[in-house]
């Protein structure tokens, strides 16, 4: 690390002081604490409210729908000298959307020659002259085009999750330290790592805040999302990605695609994954694609561990997206508060805000803010194994419950499973009339 991140570093931490807390303990019991046991080296990155001034970052966006749109403005936002510079995508209407958004919310224009379309785009995205590729298709073609950005040698920003399926997770497990050894700078859409709120509770439950972390929950329960209907303009292959939240093969089922978010919280904080699952689901509203919209799993730890894991998407039922970890000395909502054994508040932490209410720093942007920070101060950051890792449990987790058995993390890591069709075509591809949603079990005698 050079003197100047060094520096970067020393400022990350005297900012993270200056956020402070409420409602803490009191200064003399965190000096007791913190004499009592030995600081935990976090590792996290440098969290500055922007990105320091540096050379022109030229990023170009692979998948222009509203994720891809979104992390674009993030970008921009970043920091100063921040480009979109290439748009890619399968849908030319996609790309106009983004291209507007870009040039009325940000006055940054997209040359024509830089607008690609079709299922080579981000080939011709990568090779564009861009430093920073963005990846924000349906998560199924993660694996290929962040192997393609890496063998380019870009940097990476990739939304979560990364793969839908074990022969993708090891792809991009693969792909992760090909980029290390590139000094690559790579994060993931795991915005909650780069979330102000969530740092602080992480920093003081590594440190011990609530002793042994003995059990967790974690929670994505809320209403339906969207869906796409069949268009008689469009082929199979058209309805079946402008509605891919719906599909397996694109999305990986709503645990892996939106609910990797919460247990990667839970691995976030007790510092290991599970290493098995035995769970359940069905579908009960969801009327297109062959997707659950439900699931409730019991993963289970080496030690013996164990955190439930609930997620749902239908309307007109209760909703709760939340974390909770138990201590042996406490517990925490992971977010912003920690309390004692007794139920106590120990520590609160208050996200800085505008006068409006509104967040001062969108973990959103933050995680743009880390991106380019490390990449202008030459700082490691790789986010794509630990994020793998996740999506592995959350594969793990939805493997269960359609099958009804217990499945194991070692034994996903040598399945040669892998969903989807072989090639793509923007026609029909046999998918939509043979598929079935999962029945667990044996048959009803």
């Amino acid at each position: 690390m050079t003197e100047k991140s060094n520096f970067s570093r020393r400022k990350f931490l005297t900012n993270a002081a200056a956020l402070g807390a409420v409602g803490v303990i009191g200064a003399n019991a965190l000096v007791s604490c913190s004499e009592k046991k030995k600081t935990v080296e976090l590792n996290l990155p440098p969290l500055l409210d922007q990105a320091p001034d540096g050379k022109p970052l030229k990023a170009g966006v692979i998948g222009c729908g509203g994720r891809g749109s979104g992390a674009a403005l993030d970008f921009l936002n970043a920091g100063p000298n921040l480009v979109i510079h290439a748009l890619g995508d399968v849908f030319q209407d996609r790309i106009d959307d983004c291209r507007n958004k870009l040039k009325n919310q940000a006055n940054n224009e997209v040359a024509d020659e830089n607008i690609f379309v079709g299922f080579d785009a981000f080939e011709k995205v990568i090779d564009s002259g861009v430093d920073v590729v963005i990846l924000a298709t349906p998560p199924h073609f993660r694996p290929e085009h962040f192997a393609a950005a890496v063998q380019a040698r870009k940097h990476v920003f990739m939304e979560k999750p990364v793969a839908v399926d074990p022969t993708g997770i090891r792809s991009v497990m693969a792909t992760a330290k090909k980029a290390e050894s590139l000094g690559l700078k790579i994060v993931t859409g795991t915005q909650r790592r780069h979330q102000r709120d969530y740092i602080e509770v992480y920093k003081q439950i590594a440190n011990g805040a609530i002793g042994d972390i003995v059990s967790a929950n974690c929670y994505w329960n809320q209403s339906k999302l969207w869906h796409r209907n069949p268009n008689a303009d469009w082929s199979e292959m058209e309805f079946m990605i402008r509605d891919w939240v719906n599909w397996l093969w694109l999305s990986g089922d709503h645990i892996v695609e939106q609910h990797i978010h919460n247990i990667d919280v839970i691995n976030w904080f007790t510092g290991k994954h599970p290493t098995k699952a035995v769970g359940f689901g069905s579908r009960q509203r969801r009327v297109t694609g062959d997707q659950y919209d439900n699931f409730s799993i019991d993963f289970t730890y080496d030690d013996g561990m164990h955190t439930h894991s609930m997620c749902r998407q239908i309307n007109g039922c209760t909703n709760n997206v939340s974390e909770f970890v138990m201590g042996s000395n406490g517990s925490s909502n992971c977010r912003n508060t920690i309390w004692d054994a007794k139920g106590t508040e120990l520590y609160s932490y208050a996200y800085p805000t505008e006068e409006s209410g509104e967040r001062m720093i969108s973990p959103y942007v933050q995680e743009h803010i880390d991106l380019v920070t490390c990449i202008r101060e030459n700082i490691p950051v790789n986010e794509a194994e630990q994020t793998a890792i996740t999506n592995m449990c959350a594969i793990m987790g939805r493997m269960s419950a359609y099958t009804g058995k217990e499945v194991t993390f070692e034994e996903l890591m040598n399945s040669d499973i892998k969903l989807g069709p072989d090639t793509y075509i923007m026609g029909d591809v046999g998918i939509v009339e043979t598929a079935q949603v999962p029945v667990p079990g044996e048959a009803a005698v």
